[in-house]
């Protein structure tokens, strides 16, 4: 039977001897359509959601804190536990790390936030505000997700402290030795 079915490659030179490739849809020795390919789409798991008011929400962790962001559009207003930004965090350090989300995605001045802060200390609470804010931006506009991921805000920091163990003063000093 000569109505064979076969696949080739339709950006392949002409092989010799009818010889196919594999991406087009001969019939016999007619080539009849190319077949088109299918591409997989990377599914994105989005950490936050947006609420029936069109605020988004993300949460953020860092060592023992635990910040809570939601946000909207707006003036640019950043409110973290009924304080403001620059009375909450007095470190100019802190509140540059806070911002580069912001000024990464070009949305600075754009949206106001509403923080609520708990646990650990400034350096924790700095981190957990910061993956909050990236989290709440990322399901606000998925478009910036990639910039959001190359500046490594959406990346959980797991280090944590470590516990302290019997027999030693911390978690690995030991108590000083005595000769005598």
């Amino acid at each position: 039977m000569s109505d064979e079915i076969t696949l080739a490659d339709p950006t392949a030179p002409a092989s010799p001897a009818g010889v196919t490739t594999g991406s087009e849809l001969t019939l016999g020795s007619e080539v009849v359509a190319p077949v088109a390919e299918v591409q997989e789409e990377k599914v994105v798991h989005r950490r936050g959601r947006i609420d029936r008011f069109g605020v988004a929400m993300g949460t953020g962790r860092r060592k023992t804190s635990v910040a809570r962001v939601r946000l909207k559009p707006g003036s640019g207003s950043i409110t973290i536990n009924d304080r403001t930004f620059e009375n909450y965090f007095p470190i100019e350090r802190d509140r540059l790390k806070i911002e580069a989300p912001l000024r990464a995605c070009e949305k600075y001045g754009q949206v106001d936030i509403w923080v609520r802060a708990e646990g650990g200390g400034s350096t924790g609470q700095t981190g957990a505000v910061i993956l909050g804010i990236a989290r709440a931006l990322d399901v606000m506009f998925p478009n910036l997700h990639q910039t959001l991921a190359d500046g490594g805000f959406l990346t959980r920091d797991s280090r944590m402290v470590e516990r302290k163990k019997y027999g030693f003063k911390k978690a690995r000093r030991s108590f000083q030795f005595s000769k005598r």
